[in-house]
């Protein structure tokens, strides 16, 4: 007897049963949290939250390594005050207190799509925190960063209200295989419609938008991102969906590459959400940035 696929409702269900909620600022926040060990902290995107890391974080658990995604204010099951400033530059002071609220003293940073930039920011203001950087496909020049064409509706007035009241159960599913996916058949059709009820919840999606209108693309901005890739303090590496296209490998891959002074880009064979099925090649890569870590450490002192 074939097995009854889960609801949407059940498996955003389970989703939340497998982390916990805490207090940031006030604000209701959930985080997802698997395993023991030294802490990876993953920074989510846009449209997405800590559900898009599920199956990275169970890697990572295998590997000894406490894999914790925390869903920003305004988006996944974190709550979204009206008055609260979604600026990234405020986003990346919110995380970093969301991680101290979660005892992560020191933490492998990995980080996705708007993700970038925020994590960018915690980075910089916080380097004696990380262990190393992770960067999967985001941006680094901020003030020349030119909006995909998915993301352009959403900067605007009644028009992003409008792209996102498109965004159903039947649209979704097509936008996630055309951008996100080679392989679609990874995930099941309720999960990826979890992404949708995730997105737009009791707000309907309004914190998003805000997020959406509060991109930086100051050059003071851009030089807190420089300097996080840059810093001698950690280790950092990019892993790349190399199909994207959206946030493309020629462009956007390799203006990290150059800014950060990277001899590579680590490709695996996905489209932007890599996290849905080319989880464990990125889990590896970040277990072998984190050893290395280690290495240094013991010839140190050695």
């Amino acid at each position: 007897m074939a097995k009854k696929e889960k609801s949407v409702s059940e498996v955003i269900r389970d989703h939340e049963a497998s982390g916990t909620y805490f207090e940031v600022d006030g604000i209701k926040t959930f985080a997802l949290k698997y395993g023991r060990g030294e802490p990876v902290l993953c920074l989510h995107g846009v449209p997405t939250s800590s559900f898009l890391y599920r199956k990275v974080l169970r890697s990572l658990e295998k590997k000894g390594y406490k894999g914790v995604s925390i869903d920003m204010p305004g988006l996944g099951l974190s709550e979204r005050p009206e008055n609260f400033d979604y600026s990234f530059s405020n986003l990346a002071d919110f995380l970093y207190k969301a991680a101290k609220a979660l005892k992560l003293k020191k933490f492998h940073l990995v980080v996705h799509d708007v993700g970038g930039p925020i994590g960018f920011a915690l980075a910089a203001r916080h380097a004696n925190r990380i262990m190393s950087l992770t960067i999967l496909n985001t941006w680094v020049d901020v003030v020349n960063f030119k909006k995909p064409v998915v993301m352009r509706p959403f900067e605007k007035r009644v028009l992003g209200e409008a792209e996102l009241k498109m965004m159903t159960h039947l649209t979704w599913p097509v936008m996630f295989k055309q951008m996100g996916v080679i392989n679609s058949s990874r995930i099941n059709i309720s999960e990826i419609n979890a992404y949708i009820d995730l997105l737009k919840r009791e707000d309907n999606g309004k914190a998003f938008l805000k997020i959406m209108r509060s991109f930086d693309s100051s050059p003071e901005f851009r030089n807190l991102c420089y300097k996080a890739v840059q810093s001698k303090k950690y280790p950092v590496q990019a892993i790349w969906g190399a199909n994207d296209p959206a946030l493309q490998l020629e462009t956007y891959g390799e203006e990290v590459k150059k800014v950060a002074g990277l001899k590579e880009i680590h490709t695996l064979r996905s489209k932007h959400f890599l996290q849905e099925e080319a989880w464990l090649g990125i889990a590896d890569k970040i277990v072998d940035l984190a050893q290395s870590v280690h290495l240094k450490t013991i010839k140190k002192e050695v």
